[in-house]
């Protein structure tokens, strides 16, 4: 159902933003991962409220509890529990969106869709809900670090736009370190760029409105192979992965949508072979070729639009249809995007480990 992910590597998450907590529960989960909480509870660091002064201001410590699948410090492939409490929970503040919509909010169509809904803080289609991605995404982090150890997996995502304050595309080349992502709020490797956006973010926060941007994603140590060739490309994967994301409206992976301006003879990525690999002289593929891995770096982009919540009165209705006028109120972030870039990393992982399994099931065991 809607609230599960993956095949081998199948994740099912639950839990409202003003409930009792937000979990998730991994099955698939290889046995004797050297696994503890504190490895998770770093990812879920990167992801919580309150870091910094342009990201909502709940405090919550999500300190994560492993319920299941761990013994003596190791996996035992047994369904992998893991649970996050919600301990800063103001269900007041929504009192007025029980019955009036929020515009462009999932609101309306939640009630259109259930005839009911939890109006506190948006329920289940709240960004909170992704603590439980996040969790399940450290565990394949760690998988795909261990999975091959002479060419461990590195996944890297990274702020390159916020409304119209771009990274320029020359700073874009290689590979950005964790600390020089880690080094702003904004979680943008370009200090000159993040300053301008952590400017802006604040600029429109202080007029009660937001903005929105584009995360960047590299994945390098990626094998050959990884993928099937019709309806479950990698690629294809990729996107649905990253649009089941809260406030995203666009994926391109490669060159995407700019590749269109190109001629195939200019498009194209030379093959050749340097030091024993296989490999392209240019990446326009972005890493997939057929829906499937060609060993190349992988790179995609993620559109998130504003946040939908902003305290600025806007049009609307309520349950009974009548026009009316709702100002937003609660805690919100005026731009998703820096809590975003733990999010991708964790579904990209997720998805990388999945077809990883789906590969060894596949091919990865017979010898004709």
């Amino acid at each position: 159902m809607g609230s599960s992910f993956g095949k081998l590597f199948a994740i099912s998450t639950w839990g409202e933003s003003h409930g009792a907590g937000v979990g998730v529960t991994v099955d698939g989960c290889p046995p004797r991962l050297p696994l503890t909480a504190e490895e998770i509870q770093v990812e879920l660091d990167r992801r919580r409220p309150g870091q910094s002064d342009i990201v909502t201001p709940r405090k919550e410590e999500d300190k994560v509890e492993i319920l299941s699948g761990i013994f003596e410090g190791r996996t035992t492939g047994t369904p992998l529990a893991m649970l996050v409490r919600n301990l800063d929970q103001r269900p007041g503040a929504y009192a007025e969106m029980k019955d009036k919509f929020r515009p462009s909010h999932a609101d309306f169509s939640y009630q259109a869709k259930y005839g009911i809904r939890d109006y506190r803080g948006g329920g289940r289609s709240s960004a909170r809900e992704t603590i439980a991605r996040v969790a399940a995404g450290a565990v394949a982090k760690k998988i795909l670090a261990l999975a091959d150890p002479a060419r461990p997996v590195e996944i890297r995502a990274f702020v390159i736009r916020v409304q119209d304050v771009a990274v320029p595309a020359e700073a874009l080349q290689a590979f950005p370190s964790l600390t020089e992502v880690e080094a702003n709020a904004v979680r943008c490797p370009h200090p000159d760029t993040a300053a301008r956006m952590i400017e802006r973010i604040k600029a429109v926060r202080s007029e009660g409105d937001s903005v929105g941007g584009v995360i960047e994603c590299r994945v390098r140590g990626v094998p050959a192979g990884l993928g099937d060739p019709v309806f479950d490309r990698l690629e294809a994967d990729l996107g649905k992965a990253m649009l089941s994301l809260p406030a995203t409206k666009g994926f391109e992976i490669g060159s995407g949508f700019s590749g269109t301006l190109l001629k195939g003879s200019q498009h194209n990525d030379p093959i050749e072979t340097a030091g024993g690999r296989i490999h392209t002289v240019t990446n326009r593929s972005g890493g997939v070729q057929g829906g499937i891995s060609n060993g190349e770096e992988i790179v995609f982009r993620v559109a998130f639009k504003p946040t939908a919540t902003i305290l600025q009165p806007q049009k609307t209705i309520d349950l009974e249809g009548h026009e009316t006028e709702l100002m937003g109120r609660g805690r919100h972030d005026p731009c998703v995007l820096p809590r975003a870039v733990p999010i991708v990393e964790a579904m990209a992982a997720l998805v990388l480990v999945d077809h990883w399994m789906r590969q060894k099931a596949q091919c990865g065991t017979f010898s004709f």
